[in-house]
């Protein structure tokens, strides 16, 4: 799935000149994060999100006068003084996985789309892949998640048989998920079945060596110690 299909492309923007105060009004009646800041000729220049907007904020232990009056003239100041500067970008031929994992690793949430020539064309937010992920694995729709382990050694074979076994009940899958980092020896298989009648579908598993356990439990079980 592409950037394309998901980004939110009826953008509000801003330029440098508007104030912190109708930055932080217009993000808050429109209940978006992210306001993208643009050139006059429609480049992307910089984003200011709500967190910029809070960090500008004056400390609440000031004395209530003192307080009022920072605040008053820090909301006076435009966005340009507080927008993160030539931001991190992504452009709309890029896939919802490489978004995901730079938005992870660089810690941000939301990527300004843009074009080659740097006009923007989009926003991508942590929404977005949310709603993305949602609709691919299908987990909208009523249904169970089964957990089967399964022998790591095995390379090959064990998803078919799987599905053989799900398909021979007339059962739909909503998705199939794989954990690889678990355990040296075995793996962690979680199909989404699009049905609440799973008592057969169980036994035959079972029946034909699969282990199965509680998704909730097998995640509570793998938790990293805080």
């Amino acid at each position: 799935m592409f950037v394309s299909e998901r980004m939110a492309k009826n953008l509000i923007t801003a330029g440098p000149d508007m104030t912190i105060f109708e930055a932080k009004t217009i993000m808050a009646e429109k209940g978006f994060r992210h306001l993208p800041i643009v050139d006059s000729a429609g480049k992307l220049i910089g984003i200011v999100s709500d967190r910029d907007i809070r960090a500008a904020m004056p400390s609440t232990l000031m004395k209530k006068a003192d307080y009022e009056i920072t605040l008053a003239t820090i909301m006076n100041f435009p966005v340009g003084d507080i927008m993160t500067k030539n931001p991190l970008t992504i452009y709309a031929y890029y896939t919802i996985q490489d978004s995901l994992l730079m938005m992870q690793k660089k810690k941000v949430g939301a990527l300004p789309v843009i074009d080659q020539e740097g006009y923007l064309k989009g926003l991508l937010s942590v929404r977005d892949l949310l709603r993305s992920f949602v609709s691919v694995l299908n987990i909208d729709e009523p249904g169970c998640l089964l957990c089967i382990v399964v022998n790591a050694k095995e390379k090959t074979g064990q998803m078919k048989k799987i599905v053989d076994i799900i398909t021979e009940e007339k059962i739909a899958m909503g998705s199939v998920l794989v954990a690889r980092a678990w355990d040296n020896n075995k793996r962690a298989i979680f199909p989404y079945l699009l049905t609440n009648n799973i008592i057969n579908v169980k036994k035959k598993l079972i029946e034909n060596g699969f282990e199965l356990i509680d998704p909730m439990q097998w995640y509570l079980d793998h938790q990293q110690p805080q």
